[in-house]
């Protein structure tokens, strides 16, 4: 505990709130910070202030620091089970860092170190030892730095827990050590190295397993590209086989017509193009891909209640697009727009309207659907695989292929999904 120094007070936490923001800014990346932390860093800092001057109990000892520093950690988008985790490794790695401080002072000085102070020579030999204790950790996070990766996979919770094993045991162990004793310090080094060690495997399996989950999505989604790249070419059969059975009942017709047989011939011709407008696709841009995507959703969107409007103005027929990335890109627009409508419980919101439209080098594509949550996070932004799915993802791909372009935007609940490509 520290007497009534309140500069010393101060300048402790602001260097204990800027070691534990750097630490997790090194484990879990800048990027995944919350836009306003001010409320985590002011509860940090009464936290920490608290632990600082007033005496407590060894149970509220042990249970205070963790809170402060999962304050800070709260500051960022992760998992709770990967904040606890690397709070409490916070924890264990600093204790360690004061370990090694107390006994490098005692080395060199032959400090006894009271950790209740009663006058000022004992509260300086105490501010001094942390000040080396922070010195120490920083640059034991510096060397977190290098092995991290900074994943943000999610593992199991066993993963978790053994991975803890390593700072409890190390944690148990400086409750028995003694910061006289050589050995003990040598242990303690051990401890510190097993602990950035533990790290680095633990990063490794994170590693390993978000390889394997996007290996997964990524056979899902070719599964569900050749699903699609299926239908087109079952459209080029049943056109094939609308015409050879069209060219049979032509040489019918011709025949009633030689022999003069006129309304026999007239009845044969409504009911031929009865038979082939009930079998040719509810679209017909005469764009194979588009035709039998669309087709398909209107079928799909029939079954499921949802009501589904086209607006189809295509310059040509021919899209100077290969097929297979015109399926991948207007395959899942129009799929992540049937499962949002799913899950939509209100009827009147499940509606769906597809545009799509050529000139002579341009083709825009725009899918509109509500949904169930507001997603801000998508707001004119890039794709991420980490929230939108590999799909999206992609749509990107072959957008950047043909230097076009994806546009994303909610309001209100409404999702609108917009890609040119140029051809």
């Amino acid at each position: 505990m520290f007497l009534n120094h309140l500069p010393i007070i101060l300048s402790i936490v602001l260097l204990m709130g800027a070691q534990v923001n750097f630490f997790f800014n090194s484990v879990f990346d800048k990027s995944a910070k919350k836009h306003n932390r001010f409320l985590y860093f002011i509860i940090f800092g009464l936290l920490d202030y608290l632990y600082l001057v007033i005496p407590v109990s060894p149970i509220i000892s042990l249970i205070l620091p963790l809170l402060f520093v999962f304050s800070i950690a709260q500051s960022y988008t992760v998992d709770y089970k990967t904040k606890f985790t690397f709070s409490i490794l916070y924890c264990v790695l600093m204790s360690l860092a004061n370990f090694s401080s107390l006994y490098i002072f005692y080395a060199l000085d032959s400090v006894d170190f009271n950790f209740a102070p009663v006058n000022e020579q004992d509260q300086i030999a105490n501010t001094k030892a942390l000040l080396l204790g922070c010195m120490i950790m920083f640059a034991i996070i510096q060397i977190v730095r290098l092995v991290t990766k900074r994943r943000s996979f999610s593992l199991h919770s066993r993963y978790y827990l053994l991975f803890l094993v390593i700072p409890i045991v190390s944690f148990y162990q400086l409750s028995i050590l003694t910061y006289k004793d050589v050995y003990s310090f040598i242990t303690v080094i051990g401890f510190l190295l097993l602990n950035v060690t533990i790290v680095y495997i633990f990063d490794n399996i994170i590693d390993k397993f978000q390889f394997m989950h996007e290996n997964a999505q990524l056979q899902h989604q070719m599964d569900y590209q050749d699903a699609n790249y299926e239908k087109v070419v079952h459209s080029f059969k049943s056109i094939k086989r609308i015409i050879h059975d069209t060219n049979q009942q032509f040489l019918y017709i011709e025949e009633c017509i030689k022999r003069n047989e006129l309304a026999a011939a007239m009845e044969h011709i409504k009911t031929t193009l009865n038979k082939v407008e009930g079998a040719y696709h509810r679209v017909n841009t005469g764009n194979l891909v588009i035709d039998a995507l669309v087709t398909n959703t209107l079928n799909i969107g029939q079954a499921n209640g949802i009501r589904i409007d086209t607006k189809l103005n295509l310059c040509s027929q021919e899209v100077q697009i290969d097929r297979y990335d015109l399926c991948v890109v207007i395959g899942n627009m129009l799929d992540n727009a049937i499962e949002a409508s799913k899950k939509l419980k209100i009827a009147e919101d499940r509606y769906i309207l597809i545009k799509i439209h050529s000139t002579e080098s341009t083709l825009l594509i725009h899918i509109l659907n509500h949904m169930e949550n507001e997603a801000a996070y998508l707001h004119s932004q890039k794709p991420n695989p980490e929230f939108h799915g590999i799909g999206l993802t992609n749509i990107a791909r072959i957008c950047d292929k043909y230097g076009g372009h994806m546009t994303i935007e909610t309001k209100n609940k409404v999702f609108n999904n917009m890609v040119l490509l140029p051809f």
